[in-house]
C-alpha cells in the first residue's frame, strides 16, 4: 500500500497503484507492471511536488520542506 507522502512511480511517471515489494518490483507477478523507478512526493493538496527520486531518501527533504511549507500559512491565510 502506497502512504500518503510518496508515491511510487514507473519509469514513465505514472504512479503505481499496486502492492510493491521492497525490491521495487510488484507483488502481483501478473500485473504487468515493470517496477518501481522513483519515489515522487506527494500532497494532498498539491498533487505531485517537485521531480520524481531515485532513492526515497533523497526525497525525503523534498518532503520535508512542502510539509513546513504548509506549516508556515498563518492561520488567516490559510483556506
Amino acid at each position: 500500500m502506497q502512504d500518503k507522502e510518496f508515491a511510487t512511480t514507473k519509469s514513465d511517471g505514472i504512479v503505481c497503484e499496486h502492492e510493491i515489494k521492497p525490491s521495487g518490483k510488484p507483488r502481483d507477478p501478473e500485473s504487468g507492471c515493470t517496477g518501481r523507478a522513483n519515489y515522487q512526493v506527494m500532497c494532498s493538496e498539491h498533487g505531485k511536488v517537485g521531480e520524481p527520486h531515485g532513492l526515497r531518501v533523497l526525497a525525503e527533504p523534498a518532503q520535508s520542506a512542502h510539509r513546513d511549507s504548509h506549516r508556515a500559512v498563518p492561520a488567516s491565510n490559510a483556506a
